[in-house]
């Protein structure tokens, strides 16, 4: 019965650490983008933009 009076309190304390680790991560954007990087994966590019543009300015010049 003794063990209850420190086992509640430290289970309603990690209740509320783990709420307010979850509003935190809510409000600081953690789940805006659920798709985005599912989908990023999928049309990977070996070659980055930049070289792109680079490499079709090439062409053009030779």
């Amino acid at each position: 019965m003794e063990s209850l009076y420190l086992l509640i309190p430290l289970s309603v304390l990690l209740a509320f650490c783990i709420g307010g680790l979850f509003w935190w991560a809510v409000k600081s954007g953690q789940f805006d983008d659920m798709e985005g990087p599912g989908h990023r994966i999928l049309h990977d590019d070996d070659i980055p933009s930049e070289a792109n543009e680079n490499e079709g300015a090439d062409k053009k010049n030779n």
